[in-house]
């Protein structure tokens, strides 16, 4: 992370505030206005209950069990007011709260409910209410997605990829997807040239998924692609980045770089060599081609992070490179070591490798001071 990305997560809010009074108001605003029956009163007590504790999902799913006890009791009646609102919520990620609902509520009405999905998709994504029908008739709903990689609208063409990741963040793993991923590959072949980069992305962290528990699965997948096709060579390179980074062979040469990097390490430093929680190092190296023909690099660096019990490694992307025979190469990057709600630091050394094409090529490091 760079010193200007540091800043920014610094100064910006908690996500949970996503949910916060104001907007629940808004949402108790909207949907009066397209439903004038509408409690908001009671709506607005229930979904600020105990807020400031919650976090962004508890309370995501608050705002859903508010409006169950403030909307129509029959789950196909209430649905045509979520539906109407969802263009009045102006917020993609709160819009995800209508989903929720459908996923709590409409088990009993499974078409109905997809389709509803598919349609509040466009305005929050669907990605977390779908994985409960997922569970409940595993079978339907991924024919349904199916159908969905078809779709005109990107953001359903995503839900289609983005629902049934083995490994979806903030969501609950599918278990049986993580043991064999094979029913999601007609909607990942249905996709793997999409023009939509926001579908793209979500192929890519679809099939990254997938490689973290079946790395031979995933190699062989996309080596019977045609990488000649931009979008399809996107979401290789960046499918593969879990594989690239723990320098494995076969991903790295698909996508072009040439084999154990031949150089010398000129420079390798991270200064300075001490620092205090919250202060910034900065990472240089040169390195020069010892090849006798161009080389094609990928460039990471890996941080060692000691914890309580052992060390914990995570490795960053620094650059990739063509070294020409003799040529020189020379990277910098700085970053902010602070904590982030995923990562706490502990005091003591913090060893630092850099690495080309998956071999650690040099070490240095830096002392943390709590």
């Amino acid at each position: 992370m760079t010193d200007s990305t540091a800043d920014k997560s610094a100064a910006a809010p908690a996500l949970k505030e996503i949910f916060n009074r104001e907007r629940l108001r808004h949402f108790a605003l909207e949907t009066a206005a397209v439903w004038p029956g509408f409690d908001q009163t009671r709506f607005l007590a229930l979904a600020t209950t105990g807020l400031d504790e919650l976090g962004i999902m508890q309370r995501m799913r608050q705002t859903a069990v508010s409006f169950r006890e403030t909307l129509p009791q029959d789950f196909r009646t209430a649905l045509p007011i979520l539906l109407d609102l969802a263009p009045r919520i102006g917020h993609g990620f709160a819009a995800i709260t209508l989903s929720e609902f459908v996923a709590l509520y409409g088990q009993e009405h499974a078409d109905l409910s997809l389709d509803a999905l598919r349609v509040l998709t466009r305005f929050g994504s669907s990605e977390f209410a779908i994985r409960h029908f997922l569970v409940a008739d595993f079978a339907r709903t991924i024919a349904v997605m199916r159908a969905w990689a078809d779709d005109e609208n990107e953001h359903v063409r995503r839900l289609a990829s983005e629902g049934s990741r083995p490994r979806l963040p903030w969501s609950f793993q599918l278990r049986n997807l993580i043991a064999d991923p094979s029913p999601t590959a007609p909607i990942l072949e249905a996709l793997k040239g999409d023009p939509s980069l926001y579908v793209r992305k979500s192929v890519a962290n679809h099939l990254n998924d997938i490689g973290k528990d079946h790395p031979d699965l995933l190699v062989g997948r996309l080596s019977g692609w045609d990488l000649s096709d931009r979008h399809t060579a996107w979401i290789a390179r960046h499918a593969l980045r879990t594989l690239i980074k723990k320098g494995d062979a076969r991903a790295l040469a698909l996508i072009g770089t040439t084999g154990r990097a031949e150089i010398r390490v000129e420079h390798f430093a991270v200064e300075p060599a001490s620092i205090r929680l919250g202060e910034r190092i900065a990472t240089t190296a040169k390195l020069t081609s010892t090849a006798t023909a161009a080389q094609r690099l990928v460039i990471d660096y890996a941080i060692h992070y000691p914890k309580k019990n052992g060390v914990s490694k995570k490795v960053f992307k620094l650059k990739e490179v063509e070294l020409l025979p003799g040529g020189e190469c020379q990277l910098s990057i700085s970053q902010t070591v602070k904590d982030f709600t995923t990562r706490k630091h502990n005091a003591g050394f913090h060893r630092v490798e850099l690495m080309a094409n998956g071999d650690v090529v040099a070490e240095s490091g830096f002392e943390l001071i709590l």
